[in-house]
Order: C-alpha cells, then structure tokens, then sequence
C-alpha cells in the first residue's frame, strides 16, 4: 500500500510540474485556471498520504475528537471555530456523518460535471439534445425523467436513514437526526468491491483518505458552480480558452 501511495503522490506531483511549464506562455485567464488545477492536484496529493495514527484506532463504539481520522499535517485536526470541541459524542458523530456524506455527493458531482460537458452533443441519452455548461443541464432533462431521478436519490436517502438513524418514532422531537448507537458515521454497508478492510489502523487510513478526496471535492464542486454561474462557460471550456 505504501508504494502505490508514493505511486500516486509522484504521479499528481509530475503533472504538477509539467502545469506549470506550460503556464509561463499562456493567457493570464488561463494561468489562473491552471492555479486552480494545481491547487487541486496538491490536494489530491495530501489525500493520498498516510494518516498518522499511532496507536489509536477507530472503534465503531466510541466516537471523540481524539480519535477522529481525518486529521494530516501540516494542519492537523483543523477546527478553528472549536465546533468538536463544543460538541457532545451525538453531536459530533452528526458532523462527522455529514460531512463524509457531502464529501460523497460533491466526489460525484465533479465527475458529472466533467463527464456530462465532455459527452454533450454525442450521448445516447434524450437524443443527445442536452448541451451548455454543467448547471444547466438539469432544467433541460425531460419531466420524467427527473421524476426518476428524484426517486432514486429519495431511495438512496431512505436506505442511508435506515442504516444510520434512529426512527423519528423511537427518539424525542427535540432531538432530531439521532443516529443508532452502533453506527460509525458513513458506514452504511454499500461495499460491493469488499474495499474496506478489517485491520481498524487501516480503516483509519482509508477513512482519511475518502475524507480528504471529499472535502476537495466539495471545493471543487462550489467551484464549479460559482465560475459557471459568473460567466456562463462550460469548466471545460476554460481548458481551450
């Protein structure tokens, strides 16, 4: 596992190096989205190292600050509005739960957002009628269709609620969203590869891992989002202009 860490870190380093040969000559527009790039690519790079867990591990019982993963240096458990340390046990397994969930959902949407500009005008799908930057491709799917779509991220939410979440039924009004005591935040058994692996320092590691890849992603994501709202281009427009 170590060599292909060192494999991956070598890899988003070289094309680190090669972005910014090619960026002396360039547009300054250009340069900039290239920034952005290698900002990025860095980011994957810190994703990829090993988490410093020494002889703490992750137990799907007990839930504190102390033993979190996620946590690299140089920053280290980074909470600089002391939101863990305010929060009970319930509280932070809450925080832990959505942010590993919106680091999931953030990890797709970039690959949709690359992936649906790349395929637009050349995809099976509604007769490859759908064209423009990525945040406007919703309003041009058919009725329904999103009808379906909707449905289905419903059924994902459902199954996800009745992983991780005590019934509404079964809890107090005052406290809202309380997960089941034996639920590790993320942990809802969608596994199909049989990727998670039983060694606990070593699910420490994976969890960084995912965690790191999903924070960048939500970054990304807002990205995204914001430079296609701004202008009106495509992101992968950028690369050409």
């Amino acid at each position: 596992r170590t060599a292909i860490d060192h494999i991956h870190k070598s890899v988003l380093i070289t094309l680190i190096i090669l972005f910014c040969q090619q960026s002396t000559h360039h547009h300054p527009h250009t340069n900039m989205f290239k920034l952005a790039l290698i900002s990025a690519l860095a980011g994957s790079a810190a994703a990829f190292a090993p988490a410093q867990t020494g002889a703490r591990s992750t137990s799907l019982n007990s839930f504190s600050a102390d033993d979190l993963p996620g946590a690299l240096a140089p920053m280290g458990f980074f909470d600089p509005l002391g939101f863990a340390e305010k929060a009970d046990e319930a509280t932070l397994k809450r925080y832990r739960e959505a942010e590993v969930t919106h680091g999931r959902v953030s990890m797709l949407a970039v690959i949709g957002f690359l992936v649906g500009e790349k395929v637009e005008g050349s995809s099976f799908l509604f007769d490859a009628s759908i064209s423009g930057p990525a945040i406007s491709h919703p309003g041009q799917v058919p009725v329904g269709y999103s009808a379906i779509i909707i449905a289905a991220i419903g059924f994902a939410e459902l199954q996800r609620a009745k992983t991780g979440f005590v019934d509404p039924s079964e809890t107090s009004f005052d406290n809202p969203g309380e997960l089941n005591a034996d639920y590790y935040p993320g942990d809802i058994g969608f596994d199909p590869l049989g990727l998670k692996p039983d060694d606990a320092e070593e699910l420490d590691i994976m969890i960084t891992k995912e965690l790191q890849n999903g924070r960048l992603a939500m970054l990304a994501a807002a990205g995204f989002l914001a430079q296609e709202a701004v202008d009106g281009k495509g992101i992968l427009e950028h690369f050409s202009s």
